[in-house]
């Protein structure tokens, strides 16, 4: 068994970022054009937003290795010989990549269902959540918003993609769908962009369906997790679309802070703080795995609930 050297791997998000650069000072641009007046929160904001992309790119670079190793440890006991190539030499052959498009097209899928439940566990499990909500403790939505990654979930995320490299997709394919997913999320943090053509809106995850998503309404809490698809949220019944009700973006206590390190750690300190607090072990366990806004008090504040009594 031959060890595969990360730094073979071209992530596509690397060739992207002189798009993503230019896309924010374009966008930034017409916001100031249309005498919108931000404020200088308004910049700081953005600036810890690419902070954090910064930071999350550094700690990707040194994950890189670990995740393809344990991938790569998966994919050698693989169940179908023929949704992946032998090595990475044949990998690299177009010839292969030719004569088996349709494996790109069903791992295309695979990768997007594996993230949309990813993404919807990092908002009902308050242990993952607690890595997730720096994404959403921004109070505007703009591209660089798009930038403000986890740090902690790259430890972690792409175990979610196990699964697809033991049925037999190569650990190659599956990370470079998952770039290509985030370069496509990219593009959807933007209130630039209004409404797309019904039958794009019906299928994709879209700028209008994103906003909800970033949303603190009590409505559109814990809406849209899709990537690229949104037919998964349609199918599971998480879907909600954008309507007359101005979406008021952050999260539903606003940490005004342009710390990294706070942006990044907060809500790990404010679960421990809880379960620290909690009266029986039951209750510890409760505000770990349960939905962010469970309580032992009863002042259930959780997004379901909240949307209930609405």
């Amino acid at each position: 068994m031959t060890f595969f050297n990360p730094f073979d791997f071209n992530d596509p998000v690397t060739y992207a970022i002189p798009g993503f650069v230019l896309l924010i000072v374009v966008e930034f641009y017409f916001y100031i054009k249309k005498k919108l007046n931000p404020s200088s929160t308004y910049f700081k904001d953005a600036a810890a937003s690419i902070g954090m992309g910064l930071g999350s790119v550094l700690i990707d670079i040194a994950m890189k290795a670990i995740v393809l190793g344990y991938l790569f440890w998966f994919y050698q006991f693989r169940i179908f010989e023929n949704l992946g190539p032998s090595s990475v030499e044949e990998f690299a052959n177009w010839q292969w990549h030719k004569a088996h498009f349709w494996v790109w097209i069903i791992a295309l899928f695979l990768q997007d269902f594996a993230f949309y439940w990813h993404h919807r566990l990092s908002h009902e499990l308050r242990i993952l959540w607690t890595a997730h909500i720096n994404h959403h403790s921004s109070t505007h939505l703009n591209f660089a918003v798009a930038l403000r990654q986890s740090w902690l979930e790259l430890l972690y995320k792409d175990a979610w993609y196990i699964p697809m490299a033991i049925l037999g997709f190569h650990p190659l394919m599956i990370l470079t769908l998952h770039q290509l997913n985030l370069i496509y999320q990219f593009t959807t943090h933007t209130e630039a962009i209004r409404k797309l053509p019904k039958w794009f809106e019906a299928i994709f995850n879209t700028p209008s369906h994103h906003r909800v998503h970033h949303a603190s309404n009590i409505k559109y809490l814990d809406k849209n997790y899709a990537g690229i698809f949104i037919i998964w949220d349609r199918l599971f019944g998480t879907f909600k679309s954008e309507d007359e009700e101005q979406p008021v973006y952050g999260i539903t206590k606003n940490i005004d802070s342009y710390n990294l390190f706070y942006i990044a750690f907060h809500e790990w300190k404010n679960m421990w703080s809880d379960v620290r607090n909690a009266p029986t072990l039951k209750s510890k366990w409760n505000y770990i795995f349960k939905s962010p806004g469970w309580s032992h008090t009863g002042a259930d504040q959780r997004a379901k609930t909240l949307q209930k009594n609405l």
